[in-house]
């Protein structure tokens, strides 16, 4: 019986995502492929000059992509430093200089970065006209670009890969905004705020006062799942009852975090007029998923010391509402899409039980990813996997009929390169440079040695693969975290969409080549298993030297 119990959580969110899978991957299929728009949408296009009708180029696609995201970072950068001159700022000052490029960054990128208490940092306006906006079109952006990555495998002889306006508006309104709408009644219903109000003073039981915040928490709930951003509207995240009250919206939540990621094979399936191909990258997926959320459970069910095997695991960190296995269904969900909703503190779990969410995101958050975001990295490793299978059995490196050349290749190898580089890079230079180390040692954490270690690279390992959890010991409202986290976020966004647009449209000016007994099949189980093998390897050689300097050695 307790065995079934344990397994119960992750049954049944298999099982709703099975039950999701099909028509909501045709769905977002359809939304893509359809020659009409809505009047609302005609209307839009009219009011930003854009004719839905036209195509754009890759390069014009990109332009658009980072025109977009530039104007909402300068805009709400502006709004948080304006929030003082603003109506429903609840008093609160402006947002300083450093926070605010760091949580523009953050949002615009969808990594929802916090290094800040919301409900005591942001007042209503900037939070449901900044914050819950960039959550819808951010998340939009990521399919967008896995659209057109698609729309690249799928077409031949083409210089066109879609329209970027069009693209970011269906995505906001036909999937995103009416899902959300459902989601937030429900939130409602299961007892996550929902008002306008202020800041509430209240009698406790013990005689003294407490302040309760309120806000537009389930509307900006929903979206931050949805829409794998992960920022909450309190400190505590999903851990505090006001977003997450009950077992059950818990799963509910954890639904929402997945069904999109996970219902996107199915749109590519559609797309590319093959869902056996949609079948195996859904595969590989579920494979990494799986094994990871195995043993980030075994690791903090048996979790070594007396507290724990006193309260029969590792609970610090854990809301006993919710107990282990939900938290780590919840962590495995958040780290493996690119959210970084928290409802446990990542930072109280065992050395290699925090390691997980750790190595989660330096998988690339593929497994199933972020929206969009995660399509498009797995078939960028697809890519690589298929060059790597022609070398080692001498078969022509194509995949779905387009020919992979340097060029192809190329652009997906810089594109693995990317976050490790900033990881690294970034980790580094918060212990070499002297003058650095001396203010991360001396401001920043709180946990010093090889734990130490640990939060400053899941820093930069969050904030590079745009996912925006953190090991909660370290203090990252520093002047060397705010601009270096920051810049970590947006080179981590924005240059691996630079090289996937760049591939979509190498790969839509090509003619299809035709099946050959020299073409490696890409919807058996052996390219499964082989696509698997890529994203563990590229992440096991690149990450296992710093990995065994900090969460390996602190555990061992």
């Amino acid at each position: 019986m307790a065995a079934l119990l344990a397994v119960l959580p992750a049954a049944t969110t298999a099982l709703i995502l099975a039950l999701l899978y099909r028509p909501l991957g045709e769905y977002m299929a359809r939304v893509f492929t359809s020659p009409g728009d809505l009047a609302a949408e005609r209307g839009l296009y009219r009011l930003i000059g854009v004719d839905p009708a036209s195509e754009q180029s890759w390069q014009a696609y990109l332009r658009g992509v980072l025109a977009f995201s530039a104007v909402g970072v300068l805009f709400l950068y502006l709004l948080q430093r304006l929030q003082a001159l603003l109506p429903s700022s609840l008093g609160l000052p402006p947002v300083p200089e450093g926070l605010a490029f760091s949580t523009a960054a953050s949002f615009v990128t969808n990594t929802n970065w916090q290094s800040y208490s919301p409900e005591l940092t942001m007042g209503h306006l900037v939070q449901f006209s900044g914050l819950a906006v960039q959550n819808f079109v951010s998340a939009a952006v990521g399919i967008s670009v896995a659209v057109a990555l698609v729309r690249g495998i799928a077409r031949r002889r083409s210089g066109t890969i879609g329209n970027f306006w069009v693209d970011l508006t269906r995505a906001t309104l036909r999937i995103l905004l009416p899902i959300s709408l459902l989601a937030a009644l429900v939130l409602i219903a299961g007892g996550v705020v929902q008002n306008l109000g202020g800041f509430t003073q209240v009698d406790t039981l013990a005689g003294g006062t407490q302040t309760i915040p309120g806000g537009t928490v389930a509307s900006q709930e929903a979206v931050k799942l949805l829409g794998t951003n992960g920022g909450g509207y309190y400190n505590a995240n999903s851990a505090h009852p006001f977003e997450n009250p009950a077992p059950w919206t818990n799963l509910f939540e954890i639904v929402l975090m997945l069904m999109i990621p996970f219902a996107l094979p199915r749109t590519f399936g559609r797309m590319v007029g093959d869902h056996r191909q949609g079948y195996a990258v859904l595969a590989a997926m579920a494979a990494v998923f799986a094994v990871s959320l195995t043993a980030m459970t075994v690791l903090e069910l048996n979790g070594a010391g007396t507290a724990p095997e006193a309260a029969g695991a590792a609970m610090e960190g854990k809301e006993q509402r919710f107990g282990v296995l939900a938290s780590t269904l919840f962590g495995s969900s958040s780290t493996l899409t690119s959210t970084g909703a928290v409802n446990s503190m990542f930072d109280s779990y065992t050395a290699l039980g925090g390691m997980m969410p750790m190595i989660n995101m330096m998988l690339g958050e593929v497994a199933p990813g972020g929206v969009g975001s995660g399509l498009y990295g797995m078939l960028v490793l697809a890519v690589l996997a298929v060059f790597v299978g022609g070398l080692l059995v001498g078969r022509t490196p194509e995949y779905l009929g387009k020919r992979l050349g340097p060029r192809e290749i190329k652009l997906a190898g810089l594109y693995i390169l990317v976050a490790p580089t900033l990881v690294l890079a970034g980790t580094a230079l918060s212990f070499a440079v002297p003058a650095i180390r001396a203010d991360v040692e001396a401001t920043s954490i709180w946990n010093p040695g090889l734990h130490g270690l640990s939060e400053v690279l899941y820093a930069f390992t969050s904030a590079s693969n745009n996912n925006g959890s953190a090991f909660a010991g370290l203090n990252a409202n520093t002047p060397w975290f705010n601009t270096a986290l920051g810049t970590a976020m947006l080179l981590g966004r924005f240059v691996p969409i630079v090289l996937v647009l760049a591939l979509a449209g190498s790969l839509a000016s090509q003619e299809r080549v035709p099946v050959t007994g020299g073409t490696l099949p890409t919807h058996r189980p052996q390219f499964v298993g082989l696509l698997i093998g890529t994203t563990v390897l590229v992440t096991a050689l690149t990450y296992f030297p710093v990995l065994a300097l900090g969460p390996l050695a602190e555990g061992l």
